[in-house]
């Protein structure tokens, strides 16, 4: 079933690293242009962000910036939502055949949702990813329906199953942890592919991201002492800078607001390790009770709260001292514990006795104890709500966060997410099995009983609409947002990576005042490199990066054995993957050897889009994202001559 969004769409950002830059810059842009309508200036600028800013190169990233200010004042227009596109600046290959459509035209197709009918860069939605039982994840876009059933975008295969994952700050690579292969997958969220794995230490388990996005820390839940604590990654280099010993048990992970402290519980130990992020060295251990099972930090209250499952207290930690505060007397049973968006209210389960314990973090004093049956398990947030899931129910408790305080009642509400309890799935991963849109007051939930992902919009009675992947087992559910941001006042940034070389349109829209206004940018072909480390090298022989829509192409590569730097002939199992941005119908063609090096393989190009094209020598044991890859850009037949 297709979502009908209450807006025109929800804006958004593709594969982007938020950067919160000036608009005065001392680099010459790619591309600029401004647009003066109903009063208000809007000012375009784009950027590459690597090597020369001036130049837009296919496959590499560029920073896009959009500043609006009030024609007679010159203040900056704040808060608002704009839509963004990027296409080739061409033909669109429509539903009755080639058909010349300017840059305003195609934007009222992108509108409807149309099958078939896509920009290359849509920077107004948002993909649903889920995370499945399989060693897999597929990907959902919710904005196109075909026949009213909503189709899966892509599937990525991972080397182990997942347990839990987390984005970096501008959502451009998704973490997943796989304690089965010591391993942390890092997917690209722009093509929607493993660009690596990472070694992770022993049994890596919950991961989490520090709130600068500096670096992602792995909880590792291994057996012996030495090994049982955290591994630090850095987000830029993709590597593993250190491995921690904190004690033993499952680790549960927190962060003080500005990233300086993170605390890591020992469940087994009973304690709580706390680190200097700094010197990324542990400052000490504090005892919490028995069986610290699960923490929270509060930005408010600047304190950490610790539910031990054993006591049913709360020990409340003060991160300016690092000593123990309080504790809160509950209940024995105690399950995870969560902070409201706005660090008042710290919400923790009892899944033994059934109840929702609500504590204040401006007094640290318990205010209320809410019924929910069947076994809660999980609290997750939007900016109104609580969302509770039950272990033995579908049902879905909503609690009104407007109504949670000293001498309230607190407001309770719900919905079916399906008709199965989630236990009886069987094993469940330590992951959310919810998600939330930023832009719109919207949850999605899956239900791991159905292997179904279901879509609520606040203030209805029921589900909206639900995705089932076919296939795989759903069992956990994040969203990569789309959105472009407001990085200060009336700046609105988001980075994107190019998907190939030619002439783009970048449409500009805003409903309030209404604005359409098409950009343009010119992107050059990507320089292919010809070493690589993986003992062979490619080079791509093609004249041009622009091939026909719905056609049969001819690639042609050479490879060269970067020890000698001659030709190989001969390679057994050289395949080609091709997939259509941002990770559409992928296809494995096996490439034909031609002598002296050179392969060749038929590409099945379809619709009109970018096109991604990746070697691998699975006998050599070298996968697809180890060598160079080749970007194409598709268009109408008249056009790509």
């Amino acid at each position: 079933m297709r979502v009908i969004s209450k807006r025109w769409i929800p804006a958004s950002i593709l594969a982007g690293v938020l950067l919160s830059t000036s608009w005065a810059t001392q680099t010459e842009p790619a591309a600029s242009g401004q647009h003066v309508r109903h009063g208000v200036v809007v000012d375009f600028d784009a950027q590459a962000l690597d090597g020369d800013s001036s130049k837009l190169v296919a496959g590499e990233l560029a920073e896009l910036r959009f500043r609006l200010t009030e024609e007679a004042t010159g203040e900056p227009v704040k808060g608002i939502t704009p839509g963004v596109w990027l296409d080739m600046g061409e033909v669109l290959q429509g539903q009755d055949g080639a058909i010349q459509k300017t840059c305003k035209e195609k934007i009222a197709l992108y509108l409807k949702g149309v099958v078939g009918i896509r920009p290359m860069l849509d920077l107004n939605s948002y993909y649903i990813v889920v995370m499945n039982q399989e060693p897999s994840l597929s990907v959902v876009d919710p904005l196109v329906s075909m026949a009213g059933v909503t189709s899966t975008l892509t599937q990525i295969s991972l080397s182990g199953v997942g347990t839990d994952w987390a984005q970096d700050n501008g959502q451009k690579n998704l973490f997943v942890s796989m304690p089965a292969t010591g391993k942390v997958a890092v997917v690209d969220t722009g093509a929607f592919e493993v660009i690596k794995d990472i070694e992770a230490g022993e049994r890596p388990t919950r991961v989490l991201m520090q709130p600068d996005g500096r670096f992602l820390w792995v909880g590792n839940d291994a057996e012996s002492e030495e090994k049982s604590g955290v591994t630090v990654i850095d987000t830029q280099t993709l590597a593993a800078v250190t491995n921690i010993s904190t004690g033993l048990g499952h680790h549960e992970i927190a962060f003080t607001a500005d990233s300086r402290t993170a605390f890591i519980s020992n469940r087994e130990s009973g304690t709580v390790s706390v680190i200097d992020v700094a010197s990324l060295e542990k400052v000490k251990d504090i005892k919490t009770g028995p069986l610290p099972i699960s923490m929270a930090y509060s930005a408010l209250s600047e304190a950490l709260y610790v539910a031990d499952g054993k006591s049913g207290t709360v020990s409340v930690i003060g991160a300016a001292d690092l000593r123990l505060e309080k504790r809160i007397i509950l209940e024995p049973g105690l399950g995870p514990i969560a902070i409201a968006p706005d660090g008042r209210f710290a919400l923790t389960v009892n899944p033994t006795t059934n109840k929702v314990f609500v504590i204040d973090a401006t007094t640290n004093k318990q205010v209320h104890s809410i019924d929910v049956d069947a076994k809660p398990y999980q609290v997750s947030f939007s900016r109104a709500f609580a969302y509770v899931r039950a272990l033995g129910s579908a049902r879905v408790t909503m609690v009104n966060l407007t109504s949670l305080g000293e001498d309230k009642k607190p407001i309770v509400q719900g919905f079916d997410a399906g008709a199965g309890a989630p236990m009886a799935a069987g094993n469940l991963p330590i992951a959310s099995g919810s998600a939330f849109t930023t832009s719109e007051a919207a949850v999605f939930i899956v239900n791991p009983a159905d292997n179904t992902t279901y879509f609520y919009m606040e203030g209805m009675n029921a589900a909206a609409g639900n995705y089932r992947v076919y296939g795989a087992s759903a069992r956990a559910v994040t969203v990569v947002d789309r959105s472009m941001r407001e990085s200060e006042p009336g700046v609105y940034v988001s980075t994107v990576k190019i998907p190939a070389a030619g002439r783009y349109d970048v449409a500009f829209m805003l409903e309030t005042p209404q604005i359409l206004h098409c950009f343009s940018a010119q992107a050059s072909p990507g320089a292919v490199p010809i070493k690589s480390l993986v003992g062979l090298s490619v080079e791509y022989l093609q004249d041009s990066q622009r091939v026909a829509s719905n056609s049969e192409m001819s690639l042609r590569f050479r490879l060269t054995s970067n020890a000698t730097d001659r030709p190989i002939s001969g390679v057994d199992g050289v395949s080609v993957l091709l997939f259509r941005t941002p990770g559409a119908d992928r296809t494995v063609i096996t490439a034909v050897a031609e002598g002296d090096g050179i392969y060749s393989a038929s590409l099945p190009i379809g619709r009109p889009g970018g096109y991604y094209v990746h070697v691998g020598v699975p006998s050599r044991n070298i996968g697809y994202s180890k060598l160079p890859y080749l970007t194409l850009a598709a268009v109408n037949a008249e056009a790509s001559q």
